[in-house]
């Protein structure tokens, strides 16, 4: 059976973008004494970047406005260009970024770091973070030098960061004259990201101060081992105890129906979909926020999933295996399935050829109750930018235009693939298809799409029956998406003490899921939250949701 490298599950890891585990907490730190007001409640709301649809190739399969992707069969067979000049003036800029890949040869190295400097018309110094490094990195940077604080910098929302806005308040660029209303439309393709990415960004103070990196609706979803999981007997229409009794029959041996890593609390976010919890916050009719820990469905997918763990479904090293070797158990087939971000199929189905047909699992009902899934946060992060004089402004933004080409343009395929005959060639039906070098440099190791990335759309090289498959998926689930309520807004407690909380609650779930604590321990906990700062979350975000509405 081929085996995977380290490097290719990493970049697996790292498409999928929502379901990453976080290893431990940053410890809170202070931008100054004035950490200034970054609600938007009471204030003026910069409008929205007008969006204006890129051009582009028609897509196979069409899009809709609920929030199916668009998606291509085939790559197209003539791209065109979005960029009409070098944006760049020769002159050097900094840039720093989160990575999931391995850390990239130096420029002088690299080919596909000359290339895209080339192209950009800049020289770049790139600071490439590696995500077990993240926050103690951009600590460091948060507390810093003004002065410091590189040209670009991306802020990855897979982390929660204390005094986050705070922070990008104080040292980075207000970008509200450049970027907000019909301003945009000097930067076309940033023009091209769909508002509800920027609504999940969310404003600061009212100013937006930030470019979001968009992300398809869909959130955290269960990849399955379609072979393992329909010889149990997995159906359509299932309901929890048919997913209960799958998940036990195909546990046999060495081999374990449900995969889970460290800090996903084994895999919660789709079990409590599918009991229709909120996905972090709901907002009734009358405005009020309302946490899913408080809510009897969150409770009673919490004991489903501990049972499913004494039924013996789930992996043994469930609480302790890294997302990295839980890739390799689920390739293996040690485990059929993992919780992982929608995006992760795009390495998950080109890694998986040979060995198994991974597919994204419909929601089982509860008591009658059709299921729902986890509705992603449209922005998977932001970008910002130092501050600086108008002209060196403009300058970062048009690079970062570039940088956000969409699918279908030359300037895409450069930014995802590199040079053709250097680090890919074609396939038969013309897609790229990486060399061993184009596995070495590339856009996961050297991370140019986490500083601006243009819509996502649904496309596998050479894979379209895995498009159509994923395409007809979305249709079915993307109406029962749960979407946080939260998304885009500001609360003051949850920005200084909502990295412990949440700490507080996810050690408290782990263990009641391991079987370590009794269920009384899970509601101890949740009065807890509320007292330390739960319920105080509520009413601040109650506040920003009045505002912008």
């Amino acid at each position: 059976m081929p085996s995977m490298s380290r490097r290719t599950l990493l970049r697996t890891v790292a498409a999928g973008g929502a379901a990453v585990s976080v290893p431990g907490l940053l410890t809170a730190c202070s931008t100054g004494s004035d950490d200034g007001d970054v609600s938007n409640a009471g204030k003026k709301l910069a409008p929205w970047p007008a969006y204006t649809a890129a051009a582009g190739p028609k897509p196979d399969l069409a899009p809709t406005e609920a929030g199916v992707q668009a998606g291509y069969t085939s790559y197209p067979a003539d791209l065109v260009t979005s960029v009409a000049r070098t944006p760049g003036d020769g002159s050097t800029i900094k840039v720093m970024s989160v990575t999931f890949g391995t850390p990239p040869k130096g420029a002088s190295q690299n080919q596909y770091w000359r290339a895209v400097e080339k192209a950009l018309g800049v020289k770049i110094e790139f600071t490439v973070i590696p995500q077990a490094d993240y926050q103690k990195k951009m600590a460091t940077v948060m507390a810093g030098d003004p002065d410091s604080l590189p040209d670009i910098l991306n802020v990855f929302s897979g982390f929660t960061l204390p005094r986050e806005a705070q922070f990008v308040q104080r040292r980075a660029e207000d970008l509200t004259p450049y970027l907000s209303g019909d301003a945009i439309k000097e930067y076309r393709n940033l023009a091209g990201i769909p508002t509800h990415a920027w609504r999940d960004m969310g404003r600061i103070g009212g100013q937006i101060y930030g470019i979001p990196l968009e992300r398809p609706l869909p959130g955290s979803t269960l990849w399955l081992n379609q072979g393992l999981f329909t010889g149990a007997g997995m159906k359509a229409g299932w309901t929890s105890e048919d997913f209960a009794a799958v998940a036990k029959k195909a546990t046999h041996g060495k081999t374990y129906a449900l995969g889970a890593a460290a800090g996903s609390l084994f895999g919660n976010a789709v079990h409590a979909a599918a009991h229709n919890a909120p996905a972090g916050w709901a907002v009734d009719q009358k405005g009020a926020f309302l946490p899913n820990y408080t809510d009897e469905r969150y409770k009673a997918a919490v004991a489903y999933q501990a049972q499913l763990r004494k039924n013996g479904s789930y992996h043994p090293d469930a609480t302790s295996l890294s997302s990295v070797d839980l890739g390799t158990l689920f390739l293996n087939g040690t485990v059929g399935s993992l919780q992982d971000g929608f995006g992760a199929y795009q390495t998950r189905y080109p890694d998986s050829k040979g060995l198994l047909t991974p597919a994204p699992a419909l929601p089982y009902s509860v008591d009658g109750t059709p299921g729902g899934i986890v509705a992603a946060r449209r922005s998977f992060g932001y970008t910002i930018l130092k501050k600086a004089k108008k002209e060196r402004i403009e300058l970062l933004l048009r690079l970062l235009d570039y940088l956000a080409a969409p699918f279908g343009t030359k300037e895409w395929e450069l930014t995802h693939y590199g040079l053709e005959g250097v680090h890919f060639t074609r396939g038969k039906d013309g897609s790229p298809e990486a060399t061993k070098l184009g596995e070495v440099e590339n856009v996961s190791n050297l991370p140019f799409r986490y500083l601006a990335e243009g819509p996502q759309v649904l496309f596998v090289p050479g894979m379209p029956e895995a498009v159509r498959a994923l395409h007809a998926w979305q249709q079915k689930v993307v109406p029962v998406a749960i979407r946080n309520a939260s998304f885009g807004l500001k609360s003051a407690t949850d920005t200084t003490q909502g990295a412990t909380l949440k700490a507080l609650m996810d050690d408290t779930i782990t263990a009641v899921v391991a079987g370590r604590s009794p269920m009384s321990d899970y509601d101890a906990a949740v009065k807890n939250w509320r007292s330390r700062g739960g319920d105080r979350m509520a009413e601040e975000y109650a506040k920003e949701y009045a505002a912008n509405a």
